[in-house]
């Protein structure tokens, strides 16, 4: 017994050191540990043996099949190793220089226009945060003074909940939670933050309405911040994403946790102000809702209205990119219409 198991280990060495591949490697522990197999059978043969003999020669086959078993694993490894360094060796001598036949990948007209937009604020000092989509009714309503008896907070408008949170309707929903992060800005400094994200309404979907749109917060906060900088920020956003002139209007809006509060309007890009479908043949966009931000959403967010004043602005960025690339209807940009958005390019 102790000959012919001296000799099965022995001729196992001799083998695995022959293996080149997960299949050989397989083949061999089938070869020795396989239902039929050579280990196998001599523990099969245990059962004729008395029970003083099967205690010792049990132990025995059992140390050479831990044995066996062992260097499989590791050679499993070894294997393994060897042929990501082949692929890896394989890789590197790609030829780079042979021209692809694959059509390559593009932007989606909002990501261009957010990416450019939060470089434009990044350039002035504002910090770029996310909010989550998914919002509780205080920060979403309360938070930002929109009061439990506000005709927003219908149905009609919101999309709730089972759990009793819904989707937010605008990026104001991060507001809070974005001063209660910071908190008051020190003395001479401001806090400046841009926030973008993806929000839900229950609109009738036409032209220029949808129920699933983009905006960007901003927001800033500091000592004696008035509306001539929120005017100054405005101008450079605009002159910066057009790169033309384009004509504007503000005029006043009422937006609960704004006071005073402002609609910016945009001409029409599409018809030139002339009158269009997408426009509702007035010639204008409401573009960006501003205003300085409300005293009660400064004090719930932590922060001493007495001491800071701010202003907040919110742009719909769906609208922005409509303007841009003269996009005459919003559905487009949820459409999935690969030909139709692959064309756009950050110029």
């Amino acid at each position: 017994m102790y000959n012919k198991l001296n000799e099965i280990k022995a001729d196992f060495d001799e083998a695995i050191t022959k293996v080149q591949s997960k299949d050989e490697l397989e083949q061999l522990r089938i070869n020795y540990l396989g239902k039929k197999g050579i280990v196998t059978e001599l523990l099969k043969g245990l059962k004729n043996l008395d029970a003083a003999e099967k205690k010792v020669a049990g132990k025995e086959v059992n140390l050479v099949k831990n044995s066996i078993e062992e260097a499989l694993i590791t050679n499993g490894k070894r294997i393994e190793e060897e042929a990501l360094l082949n692929s890896i060796a394989s890789a590197e001598k790609f030829d780079y220089s042979i021209p692809s036949k694959l059509n390559t990948g593009s932007l989606h007209p909002i990501t261009i226009i957010q990416r450019q937009i939060e470089d434009i604020f990044k350039s002035m000092g504002f910090i770029i945060e996310d909010g989550l989509e998914v919002q509780t009714e205080y920060n979403n309503f309360e938070a930002v003074n929109i009061p439990k008896h506000h005709p927003a907070r219908d149905m009609q408008d919101t999309y709730y909940l089972e759990n009793g949170q819904l989707l937010k309707t605008h990026t104001s929903a991060a507001q809070n939670a974005i001063m209660k992060k910071y908190g008051a800005p020190k003395p001479g400094e401001t806090l400046k933050v841009l926030f973008p994200g993806r929000c839900f309404r229950n609109e009738n979907i036409d032209a220029c309405h949808e129920n699933t749109f983009f905006q960007m917060e901003g927001m800033m906060i500091g000592e004696n911040i008035s509306i001539s900088n929120l005017i100054y920020f405005m101008k450079v956003l605009l002159s910066e994403v057009f790169q033309r002139d384009v004509k504007v209007r503000l005029r006043p809006g009422f937006f609960p946790f704004v006071e005073p509060g402002f609609e910016l309007d945009v001409n029409c890009l599409i018809c030139g102000g002339e009158g269009c479908s997408t426009c509702k043949q007035s010639g204008w966009l409401e573009l960006l809702p501003c205003g300085m931000i409300h005293p009660n959403v400064l004090e719930m967010g932590g922060i001493d209205s007495d001491k800071y004043t701010g202003f907040a602005f919110g742009l719909g960025l769906t609208r922005l990119a409509m303007m841009k690339y003269e996009i005459k209807d919003i559905r487009v940009f949820n459409s999935a219409n690969l030909k139709a958005l692959k064309q756009f390019s950050k110029k």
